[in-house]
């Protein structure tokens, strides 16, 4: 064992005098450290040439790559101290850090801290949070699902997110934003048209389905978008069939208090609801769904007047509702003066403050005035004035859009009848047929047209008869149609066209200033489910209580329901007349000489 104990050393270490110290020792605790050497050993080999890129500890990692950078030490201490600190930042950045790279096309970037969710591998468009559609083509209906065309971002692109080295995917209801510029107009077109004619300049197209896309712009794109214009263009809007959807109404029933009580069905206790759900479709194509955010846009500084009877007023209660619903701040949504209610006054304006325009109703139930002579006896007669039109004229001839209506009240005995009512001048006719009078009167409205309105500033539209589906009586003799839940299928169960209607489709063709007529006779005919009837009042009279199927009408619309439809249409034949000028405008500056 001396002889052991005189071995020279090796390296520097006395290694023989070890190993006689541990075969001096206790067989097992030599055994324990064997195995502590060799564990120690085998760690250290893992941990040098096996180290992971998602280590959390970075300074052995820092070991190995004993080459990189100061920017990249800087970053590992920045992970090392983001572990233990999770809210923690870096104090100071590098000005010449490189600007990160674009995400791969498959997979998301890594996250910044080591605490944060992991990312799915799925790569997402640009968004810029909390933003909506911007208004640039209509949506059409379809299966609830948005697919937004843009232009394809560059690399070096400045995205609209926190983190500027990761797309932000949208939020479960947000929509995507495209992300480009428009095209300036040019001055080519007018204030009117310029905000919907962005959506063909941009190559944007907007449809309904159950999820969010963006598609790159391509050339078969804008043909497609051609194709649309082209196919609403030669489409008979009014010759079609109402068909199920489930993704209507387009404001929820009873969410909108701005709907007289005669029209709010629900609130009414009407039980049945299949009348929401059903939507126009012409043969030929398919209406864009009315998009309220696109339509304001579209009327942005403008005024959009509804002139006529209660059935207008109808009409124009439905496109307060759906507008609203889509405003900004609805509290920037109100009625001029502060009504609640919409019954007799002579006129009503609300104000969509945020998009500086005005939606208008004009009591004007005939189209020309109603007058009064003194009898016989010296008091005070109803007459009709033919040769004059509406007291409140002056106050909207120079609205961007007007739409009228007359009808109904050429029903009324009075004037159906025509006995000592019809008046020109100072002449009061003793009998004159109620065809005539409504020609004469029609005559002397387009003659006002003609002198009044300028076509080049404004749309003006004729919203033809809504059917009526009494049975058993008139509106005041006990017609009733509250058994109805059904329209009609069977067009051998459509009545006849209304000569009335005839006869405005004369007068029309002899005038100068050009007048869409929004024939919603026949679809109305359909609808005999969707009146009323005795859901009209949530408080009936003593006498309504003793007879409820006396009084009931079967005139009007529910609201939610079919005037919701006219209004789809009235924004197809907008989107239309836009789009036909701008084909219009753009040929003219081309030709002009320099």
């Amino acid at each position: 064992m001396a002889d052991t104990k005189r071995l020279p050393l090796a390296d520097g270490f006395p290694v023989l005098s070890e190993l006689g110290f541990i075969l001096r020792a206790p067989w097992r605790t030599g055994l324990f450290a064997y195995g502590f050497m060799f564990a120690l050993v085998a760690l250290t080999v893992f941990l040098l040439f096996s180290p992971s890129s998602d280590s959390s500890s970075p300074l052995l990692s820092g070991m190995v790559t004993s080459s990189s950078t100061a920017d990249t030490y800087r970053s590992q201490l920045s992970s090392f101290f983001s572990f233990f600190f999770p809210n923690s930042s870096p104090s100071t950045a590098t000005a010449s850090a490189s600007p990160p790279l674009p995400p791969s096309p498959n997979l998301s970037s890594p996250p910044s801290s080591y605490l944060s969710p992991r990312s799915e591998n799925v790569s997402q468009p640009l968004v810029a949070k909390n933003h909506t559609p911007p208004p640039d083509l209509p949506s059409f209906p379809g299966r609830n699902h948005t697919i937004a065309t843009t232009q394809p971002q560059a690399p070096n692109q400045t995205r609209n997110s926190s983190d500027p080295s990761t797309p932000s995917p949208p939020a479960k209801n947000d929509t995507v934003k495209a992300v480009e510029s428009v095209p300036a107009d040019n001055g080519i077109l007018s204030n009117y048209t310029a905000s919907l004619l962005k959506k063909h300049s941009n190559n944007n197209k907007t449809i309904n389905t159950n999820s969010t896309v963006t598609v790159p712009v391509t050339g078969s794109t804008q043909e497609k978008v051609k194709d649309w214009a082209e196919s609403l263009k030669k489409c008979d809007f009014f010759d079609g069939q109402w068909v199920k959807d489930d993704s209507y109404p387009l404001y929820k029933p009873g969410s909108c208090s701005l709907i007289d009580e005669q029209f709010n069905c629900v609130l009414n206790g009407r039980p049945d609801t299949d009348y929401h759900k059903l939507r126009w479709k012409p043969k030929d194509c398919d209406l864009p769904r009315l998009n309220g955010s696109d339509m304001l846009e579209m009327l942005r500084g403008k005024r959009l007047v509804f002139v006529g009877d209660s059935l207008n007023r109808n009409m124009w209660e439905s496109l307060v509702c759906i507008l609203r619903s889509s405003a900004k701040d609805q509290n920037n949504v109100y009625e001029v003066n502060g009504r609640q209610q919409f019954r007799g006054e002579a006129s009503y304006s609300f104000i969509f403050r945020d998009y500086n325009c005005t939606v208008e109703f004009f009591v004007s139930p005939f189209l020309v005035r109603e007058w009064e002579v003194p009898d016989k006896d010296g008091l005070k007669k109803e007459t009709l004035r033919l040769d004059l039109v509406g007291q409140s004229c002056d106050q909207y001839k120079g609205a961007d859009i007007i739409v009228f209506n007359t009808g109904h009240w050429w029903t009324h005995d009075k004037t159906s009848k025509g006995k000592d009512y019809y008046q020109e001048g100072s002449h009061v006719y003793g009998e004159l047929n109620v065809l005539e009078a409504f020609r004469k009167a029609l005559t002397t409205w387009a003659r006002w047209v003609d002198a009044n309105i300028n076509p080049v500033k404004s749309l003006v539209f004729f919203r033809g008869y809504s059917e009526t589906h009494f049975s058993g009586g008139q509106w005041n003799s006990g017609g009733q149609c509250d058994h109805e839940m059904q329209p009609i299928r069977n067009d051998t169960y459509l009545r006849q066209y209304p000569p009335k209607m005839v006869v405005l489709e004369r007068v029309m063709k002899g005038m100068r200033t050009p007048v869409t007529y929004l024939n919603i006779t026949r679809m109305t005919d359909y609808r005999k489910d969707g009146h009323p009837s005795i859901y009209r009042k949530r408080t009936p009279t003593a006498a309504e209580r003793r007879s409820p199927l006396m009084f009931q009408d079967c005139s009007h619309w529910c609201l939610p329901g079919v005037p919701d439809a006219w209004n789809e249409i009235l924004y197809a034949e907008l989107l239309v007349k836009l789009n036909q000028k701008g084909q219009q405008g753009q040929p003219q500056q081309e030709k002009r000489p320099q």
